[in-house]
């Protein structure tokens, strides 16, 4: 790591995240991510309802949004989790340990709120280190295909993750979908 890459990191404050900052959300998404993220299976899930901005931060670097990651509640059987993500850095702040910084405070934050586990589509070199865990395979499925290998999850709660089961889907969705079955 550079002087000037020091220099950046003493300058990048970490703040929870807030309606004004999605606009830089969004060009910075759209950045790492292009067009193509709107057909991704994580996409898909986020669709169906609101993110946790309480448990989503932003890394900043005066007033200037240079990353970002957000928390999304889902559901998959009888488990509940956090999806995290997306997860995204300019360009010229990557590879400085700010998105790996941010990962650990939306963690924490998770895990103060009660969460029992976070997952995300990620890989396995990048988010093993912050003791995210490859799932069992077949154990829960993504509404869109999904490289099996990068489906991760980080518990909390000793046995959440073994509470994830069949289709993942937005926690609002679950709602939505458990309020119909007992009316019916």
């Amino acid at each position: 790591m550079s002087l000037a890459d020091l220099k950046y990191l003493a300058d990048v404050k970490y703040l929870p995240e807030t309606p004004a900052h999605d606009p830089e959300i969004e060009a910075i998404n759209d950045e790492a991510f292009g067009p193509g993220r709107f057909v991704l299976a994580a996409y898909k899930i986020r669709q169906g309802g609101p993110h946790e901005r309480a448990l989503s931060f932003v890394a900043v670097d005066g007033a200037i949004v240079v990353a970002s990651v957000r928390m999304t509640r889902i559901a998959a059987g009888a488990g509940r989790a956090l999806m995290l993500g997306p997860l995204a850095v300019r360009p010229a702040f990557k590879n400085l340990g700010i998105g790996r910084r941010l990962v650990v405070i939306a963690l924490e934050a998770a895990a103060k709120a009660g969460a029992p586990a976070v997952m995300l589509v990620g890989d396995e070199p990048y988010y093993g280190p912050l003791d995210f865990r490859r799932l069992p395979r077949g154990q829960i499925s993504m509404p869109r295909p999904v490289d099996p290998d990068r489906l991760l999850a980080h518990e909390i709660v000793p046995g959440a993750v073994a509470r994830l089961a069949g289709e993942v889907c937005h926690a609002d969705q679950a709602r939505i979908a458990a309020h119909i079955a007992a009316m019916a």
